[in-house]
């Protein structure tokens, strides 16, 4: 994958991630507001779209990198983490919806910003310290 591929999909992943938890902390005002919408925004259909997008997205931008280099565990795992706790979410008892969509949101967020930096830090040369 090309560098400017990679840090858009990353971008998008990063926009998509922000969308999921603003759509968790804005649903239940909505649904206070305007039944409808909420009706409309609480269809499971939605969820598994959600999370079917995140993960198609973690998965192309997280696992392939641009520069054939390995992939950090770190990375990997907290994709990972991201989308067991979405799935969970989606799948999971109701008690739990909210808090693991937006735990996997977050959680993805981080990932692909990490990605986002240890991609750039690498194009110029600069090594984080730990």
């Amino acid at each position: 994958m090309r560098p400017f591929t990679a840090r858009i999909l990353d971008g998008s992943a990063i926009g998509l991630s922000g969308l999921c938890l603003a759509h968790c902390l804005a649903l239940p005002i909505a649904a206070a507001v305007l039944p409808l919408l909420g009706a409309w925004a609480e269809a499971e259909w939605l969820h598994i779209l959600f999370v079917a997008i995140a993960g198609l997205i973690a998965a192309v931008v997280v696992l392939r990198q641009a520069d054939g280099r390995a992939l950090s565990p770190g990375i990997a795992g907290l994709a990972a983490a991201g989308i067991l706790l979405l799935i969970f979410g989606v799948v999971g008892p109701n008690a739990y919806e909210r808090l693991g969509t937006m735990a996997g949101s977050l959680s993805l967020a981080a990932a692909h910003i990490w990605n986002w930096r240890s991609r750039s830090d690498q194009r110029s040369g600069r090594r984080r310290a730990p």
